[in-house]
């Protein structure tokens, strides 16, 4: 409450005796959170967090953050506290009607409790390995530091909530029963498949790539793995093959994207060691292209375009490639130079 600032102080000692749900709300203060939900102890671990979690997917709230409710002056024990919000963690993750709670963190202050959460979440291996492995994950940067991140990316596995669809098969005998199970399974069977694409760009992948597989594998029927340690590096995409298809065509034209670029890149480079291109500094002096820039210059220049819209300081240029002079949109003009390297700069 210190950290909050007297702002929230007052705003609780407003609302105190207002609540209806076993908390109130109030805004984040100093702290670095829009708002801040106190809770009203009364020992029902489960049923607190399960509200809160409620609460916030009402009220559209994207994350929220708890700490180990009721292991300080509540004095519970930390294994069952651990128990209590992990199921109700778990039991909120599996409801259909979820759409904008999207981060859930524990903070743990005490590191002594840490193997009590942990432990708590290995028991969940068995019954529900899918949401357990998201989890535990988390857990497991908790235990060992911020030193593992360059090996959590080495392989990753993109979530997706998975709906369970329960057939009940009523029937005559117990063989047409048998016969209607083994034709759904067929069915489900042909509709689903996996594609493994492998190749050496995948390494390659940064955040805004990650970011689309994330969003293909929300609006899609489909789960992928990303493997980075294999050889060449592999994303496995398995689902409805309709979908698996589709994202299949869109991985790879990531890939094609990530090497068009690296031979961009490797064509101006290699351009540049030979031709450089420059535009007037200050002090009479003249500063070289960028190597796209030059490249894109050069290549005008070969296939003899007579013009060539480009930018330079942020300006928009017309460059004359026949007199090599750059006008800005103003009327300016400036000359800029074209210089073989084995002519010396």
């Amino acid at each position: 409450m210190n950290a909050a600032g007297s702002q929230v102080a007052d705003e609780c000692a407003r609302y105190a005796g207002q609540y209806q749900s076993g908390f109130i709300i109030t805004q984040g203060g100093n702290l670095l959170c829009s708002k801040i939900i106190h809770l009203i102890t009364d020992n029902q671990v489960k049923s607190q967090v399960s509200k809160v979690l409620h609460e916030c997917e009402h009220r559209m709230y994207k994350s929220v953050a708890l700490p180990a409710i009721g292991t300080g002056q509540a004095g519970q024990s930390p294994a069952k506290v651990a128990d209590e919000m992990l199921d109700a963690i778990v039991e909120f993750a599996r409801e259909k009607s979820v759409q904008h709670l999207q981060t859930i963190k524990i903070v743990i202050f005490q590191t002594n409790m840490l193997t009590d959460f942990y432990e708590s979440m290995k028991k969940r291996e068995d019954s529900d390995s899918c949401t357990t492995e998201s989890l535990l994950s988390t857990f497991k940067s908790f235990f060992w530091g911020k030193n593992q991140s360059s090996e959590k990316t080495k392989f990753m596995i993109l979530e997706r909530k998975a709906y369970l669809v329960t057939f009940q098969i009523c029937g005559e005998s117990q063989e047409k029963v048998d016969a209607t199970e083994s034709w759904i399974k067929d069915l489900i069977l042909k509709e689903h498949i996996e594609n493994t694409i492998a190749d050496e760009a995948i390494e390659s992948f940064d955040e805004a790539k990650m970011a689309i597989l994330e969003h293909l594998q929300r609006r899609k029927q489909v789960i992928i793995h990303l493997e980075n340690k294999l050889s060449p590096p592999q994303i496995k995409i398995s689902g409805i093959s309709r979908d698996v298809y589709s994202v299949s065509l869109e991985v790879q034209r990531m890939i094609q994207q990530i090497k068009s670029t690296e031979e961009e890149q490797s064509k101006a480079e290699l351009l540049y060691n030979l031709v450089e291109w420059r535009y007037p500094g200050s002090n009479n002096s003249f500063v070289a292209f960028d190597k796209l820039t030059n490249t894109q210059l050069e290549h005008a220049k070969v296939f003899k375009k007579p013009y060539l819209n480009i930018k330079i300081n942020k300006k928009n240029y017309k460059v004359d490639l026949n007199t090599l002079k750059a006008t800005d949109d103003h009327g300016k003009t400036i000359n800029l130079q074209r210089v073989a390297k084995d002519q010396g700069k």
